[in-house]
C-alpha cells in the first residue's frame, strides 16, 4: 500500500510540473513605409483570461513589457516602440489602475535602413501576464524580424 501511494504521488507531481502555463505566443512582421524606412510589428496573442501589461506601468506595479533591439550596422531605430490602445483597468493584484492587453497586443518599432536589404533584426521582449488567480514570472522571448 505504501508503494502504491508513493507511486501515485510521483505521478501526480510529474503531471503538475508538465502543465507549465505559456499563455502568450508572439508573431513578427515587417511593413515597408518607404525605400529607407520600415515598421517592425510584434504581435502577442494572449490566451484565455490572461492579460499582459503595457510598456508603461506605475511605480510599485508589475514588470512592464519591454523591448531590446540588438544593434546592427544595417539599421537605425527611429523613436521608441509604440503600442496599441489596450485597456485601463483597476488591477486587484496591484491595487492600482494599469494599462493592459487581452487577447492581442501590437507593438511597433520604426527603423531606417542603412545598407542593402534583406537582413534580420533580432530583438528580445520581456513581459508579464496575470489572470484573476495568479501572475506568472516575467518571461523573455527572442524575436526575429525579416526585413526584405
Amino acid at each position: 500500500m505504501k508503494n502504491f501511494i508513493c507511486l501515485m504521488l510521483i505521478l501526480l507531481s510529474t503531471q503538475a510540473i508538465s502543465q507549465i502555463h505559456d499563455p502568450v505566443k508572439w508573431k513578427t512582421s515587417v511593413n515597408k513605409i518607404s525605400d529607407t524606412e520600415y515598421e517592425l510589428v510584434a504581435t502577442a496573442s494572449i490566451q484565455g483570461n490572461w492579460h499582459m501589461y503595457s510598456q508603461s506601468v506605475p511605480k510599485g506595479g508589475p514588470n512592464p513589457t519591454s523591448f531590446i533591439f540588438k544593434g546592427s550596422s544595417d539599421y537605425l531605430k527611429r523613436g521608441n516602440t509604440t503600442e496599441g490602445s489596450g485597456y485601463e483597468v483597476d488591477d486587484k493584484t496591484y491595487n492600482m489602475r494599469i494599462k493592459s492587453f487581452v487577447k492581442t497586443a501590437d507593438f511597433k518599432q520604426r527603423i531606417k535602413v542603412k545598407n542593402k536589404i534583406p537582413f534580420k533584426v533580432n530583438a528580445v521582449v520581456e513581459f508579464m501576464v496575470c489572470n484573476d488567480m495568479q501572475c506568472l514570472p516575467s518571461k523573455e522571448v527572442d524575436l526575429v524580424f525579416d526585413v526584405k
